[in-house]
């Protein structure tokens, strides 16, 4: 397996980017890059040569987050202006705009079959599920904060939640805070499982294996992947290689690899069965906020694509094989 680089598009966007994700082909056309930055905008690129489909506006501070619908119709968009926006993603038709607190979104994903969107919700110290139907807040999951902090404990206002990620099944939902913990949800119960250890300083990112609904990968500001059975409760193992935090980590559609992306400024590909990085592409001179394997899908497309973007304004785009 090895990344090799395709296209970048230097000043993407006016200021750093922060956030993408792959909106999944329709039958009607092929999978699209959405990139999502502090200039207030969502950009749509079209693949290989990162042709620029469209602009969207309708934010009033940065962008933090991007999400898309499975179906490839829709996506959302969550902005330090404390709203998300649901937009259709052909026409850019807003169809619901969903009201956070302060701030208070830096992750969110929809559930594999696309009936709710999850949403990170900050120093709420919780996790919101919207319905997609409806668009009705339909579920708050709580983090149980600690029971007594002493006085000179600060973990109690560290449990802000960053990153939010769907096991493939959907039964499970699982969440990442600040002061490195990861709390795993059943859904259907509204019931907290259980807390995960081995990260010690804030988990920016989550991901779990597209093959196997019980590994979840979790990447750190201690620079670490841990890779973790999200059911036992134990952490099958560390791999380490970043020179400083790890900002984003996707996983291969065949479930063989994840993707990194750091405040080193490097992208760096794991071989699993190795667990250890196999490669690193340096394309960007400043932190890699997100990286972003293309879900599988679309006529006649065979070929695997990562897409990363950055602080430094740029997108990048690697063929994976």
């Amino acid at each position: 397996m090895k990344l090799a680089g395709l296209k970048s598009i230097e000043n993407a966007h006016e200021d750093s980017v922060w956030a993408a994700t792959w909106v999944p082909a329709t039958e009607d056309r092929l999978a699209l890059l959405l990139t999502g930055s502090l200039d207030e905008t969502v950009k749509l690129w079209r693949p290989d040569e990162l042709d620029l489909v469209r602009t969207n506006t309708g934010h009033s501070l940065g962008v933090a987050a991007v999400a898309a619908h499975p179906s490839g119709i829709i996506a959302a968009s969550s902005s330090l202006d404390s709203f998300v926006r649901v937009f259709d993603v052909d026409t850019n038709a807003t169809i619901a705009v969903l009201e956070a607190p302060p701030s208070e979104v830096w992750g969110m994903q929809f559930e594999p079959k696309g009936t709710i969107l999850a949403v990170a919700g900050g120093s709420s110290a919780s996790v919101k599920l919207w319905d997609t139907a409806s668009w009705r807040l339909i579920s708050t999951l709580s983090i149980p904060r600690p029971e007594a902090p002493k006085p000179s404990d600060k973990s109690s206002s560290k449990k802000f939640v960053l990153s939010v990620a769907w096991s493939p099944n959907g039964k499970r939902l699982a969440c990442g805070s600040m002061d490195g913990t990861i709390c795993v949800f059943d859904v259907d119960r509204s019931k907290l499982l259980h807390e995960l250890e081995g990260h010690n300083m804030p988990v920016r990112s989550l991901v779990f294996s597209p093959v196997d609904p019980r590994v979840l990968f979790s990447g750190s500001d201690d620079g670490h992947v841990n890779m973790h059975d999200a059911e036992g409760k134990t952490l099958l193992g560390s791999m380490s290689g970043h020179t400083s935090w790890v900002l984003s980590v996707d996983a291969s559609p065949d479930g063989g690899a994840i993707a990194t992306g750091s405040s080193d400024r490097t992208v760096r590909l794991w071989d699993l069965k190795m667990r250890a990085a196999i490669q690193t592409m340096s394309n960007h001179n400043d932190q890699v906020w997100s990286v972003a394997f293309r879900p599988p899908g679309g006529t006649g497309v065979r070929a695997g694509r990562l897409a990363s973007v950055s602080d430094d304004k740029s997108v990048s785009l690697y063929d994976y094989s």
